[in-house]
């Protein structure tokens, strides 16, 4: 119980961007505008997090991860609902298989459910499903895909870069996170349907302020 607390702390800590403004525990579910898909650099979680994370398979020596799902999240012009679900509630084996190969740990596709998939007004399988088709619908650029070694970039050159490799998105439709100069995660803005990208000004404005950040190559 002590080591999923501290998982969940250290994930917490990477959705730290004004994600958390506007935060409002509990809502309707299905009640939302649109839908943020937070990818996450997994090299920057391990280093930013390593003293912490340090014994997980995801960044043990040799994983060789890069950009895993942080979550799929409700979103509101302003602010984002959270928890709506009735406490307790937790996805099942069979709904957890549509999770496989998604999330770097099954516990945070748990935690990920009951904070944020409880607030689509899906069923945690169908949420699951969302999340694949969210993340499938992303090309990662290139430089990123293969990255063998640390690289230097900027904020707006990195949300380029994903706008050139992903047809009809801009970068008015996605932010990049960062912490202590560090890469942390990318996040891109769908229409709620999941039919395609869409302008979230808040979202956009919250992004990474550092002239520049460091990504992490995998170890």
């Amino acid at each position: 119980m002590k080591r999923f607390a501290l998982i969940v702390l250290a994930w917490l800590s990477l959705g730290s961007l004004s994600h958390a403004q506007g935060y409002s525990r509990g809502g309707t579910p299905g009640d939302f505008d649109f839908y943020v898909l937070a990818l996450s650099w997994s090299p920057g979680f391990c280093e930013l997090d390593g003293n912490r994370t340090r014994d997980r398979e995801q960044c043990a020596e040799g994983a060789g991860l890069r950009f895993v799902v942080h979550g799929l999240w409700p979103q509101n012009e302003r602010g984002y609902p959270s928890d709506c679900g009735p406490g307790g509630r937790t996805p099942s084996r069979i709904a957890l298989q549509e999770a496989e190969g998604l999330f770097p740990t099954e516990s945070l596709a748990r935690y990920e459910w009951r904070k944020h998939g409880t607030c689509s007004g899906s069923s945690p399988a169908d949420y699951f499903r969302d999340v694949r088709r969210a993340r499938d619908s992303v090309v990662i650029p290139p430089a990123l895909a293969k990255s063998e070694r640390d690289q230097s970039w900027t904020a707006i050159d990195l949300e380029r870069a994903f706008a050139a490799a992903n047809p009809g998105l801009r970068t008015d439709m996605m932010s990049v996170a960062c912490k202590r100069g560090v890469l942390q995660e990318v996040r891109i803005c769908f229409s709620k349907d999941l039919r395609g990208f869409r302008t979230c000004q808040q979202v956009d404005r919250s992004g990474c302020r550092a002239r520049e950040f460091n990504v992490v190559a995998p170890r």
